[in-house]
């Protein structure tokens, strides 16, 4: 088992700290997907996943992989199977411990789902990027329920639905309170 504080790269009241997040996009209810598809079509999200992503590591799971279907661009792909597999442009690893073994040099890793590692590497992300999608779903995948004691909202950031995103949303960034 990892331990939340060993991933640490300095103490935990440093800014240096390393940073490994979450990066999710969730309905109301916290559903996230449904037949291993996202819940709608948002291109604002997607770019600001790749704004929060780009140039570095990214953390998955396979079924997730599945659902991508290709490496994404400028970052190492680190994909969770518990299958012996090899998928070109990514590494597999068997474990969200192995993953982040992994990028032990990285200053920020970013793990983009799919609900089951996300349930895993819960207590060991000291950051949530969380967009969310101001509608319900029909969803058959949810992101786990936050305790509001264990963190802290730092940042809110609110857009009306438009001509290209048929959903009124919101960019909120959540930090591990320590």
């Amino acid at each position: 088992m990892i331990y939340p504080h060993k991933l640490l790269t300095h103490e935990p009241d440093n800014p240096m700290t390393k940073e490994i997040s979450h990066v999710v996009i969730a309905d109301e209810n916290n559903g996230i997907g449904k037949d291993n598809q996202l819940l709608c079509h948002l291109p604002a999200d997607l770019k600001h996943f790749k704004d929060l992503t780009i140039g570095f590591p990214v953390v998955m799971g396979r079924k997730t992989f599945d659902s991508i279907q290709k490496p994404l661009i400028k970052r190492r792909n680190i994909v969770i199977s518990r299958q012996e597999m090899q998928i070109p442009g990514c590494e597999v690893v068997h474990s969200i411990e192995e993953a982040l073994q992994k990028c032990e040099t990285e200053e920020k890793v970013s793990i983009v789902g799919g609900a089951t590692i996300y349930r895993q590497s819960l207590d060991v992300i000291n950051t949530i990027y969380l967009t969310r999608i101001h509608h319900t779903f029909e969803a058959d995948t949810f992101y786990p329920e936050l305790n509001p004691d264990d963190w802290e909202e730092k940042e809110k950031e609110y857009h009306e639905a438009d001509e290209k995103n048929p959903f009124a949303y919101t960019f909120i960034t959540y930090k591990k309170r320590f």
